[in-house]
């Protein structure tokens, strides 16, 4: 009885012995490196970039609903407020019950009739002028991201990176 105790004791201590190691030399390979920290005057991508006065940075993200509502009215002589209202109202309207399945995304086109579709109703203006005002909005924010994108480009050409 005495030999099984001993034998129970030594392979505790080696369990012991092999976990300390293991966690020794699991500690000594840490990365040591700090994360860096944002600095204030950034704007991460996905947030909103009060520079421009527009929407979302962020790659996919389109205008977020302000800019559109302040870029829609002056595109239809409208009063912003009346325009946030609707697009806020069709928001609201359109939520998605659940998660929205990533492998099917909605064609853009249909999403876009269907926003101008349902803001001539809440607006009283016809369709193809809203459509019309949509296009240019978006042929703008276009030109805007492959500026900024050459810009970047010519950045890195010239540093050499």
């Amino acid at each position: 009885m005495a030999a099984s105790k001993k034998t129970a004791i030594a392979i505790a201590s080696g369990v012991l012995a092999l976990g300390a190691g293991i966690g020794v030399a699991n500690l000594a390979s840490a990365d040591t490196t700090p994360t860096p920290t944002p600095s204030p005057t950034s704007t991460p991508s996905g947030t909103p970039s009060p520079e421009t006065g527009r929407g979302w940075s962020g790659p996919g993200r389109g205008s977020q609903d302000g800019g559109l509502a302040r870029e829609l009215a002056d595109k239809l002589g409208l009063e912003e407020a009346k325009v946030a209202e609707a697009l806020r109202t069709i928001k609201e309207e359109n939520r998605p019950s659940g998660r929205p399945d990533p492998i099917t995304k909605p064609d853009l086109a249909e999403r876009e009739a269907a926003l101008a579709s349902a803001l001539s109703s809440k607006l009283g203006i016809d369709e193809a002028k809203i459509k019309s005002a949509l296009d240019e909005i978006r042929a703008a924010h276009q030109s805007e991201r492959e500026a900024a994108l050459k810009a970047r480009l010519d950045a890195a050409v010239q540093s050499g990176t």
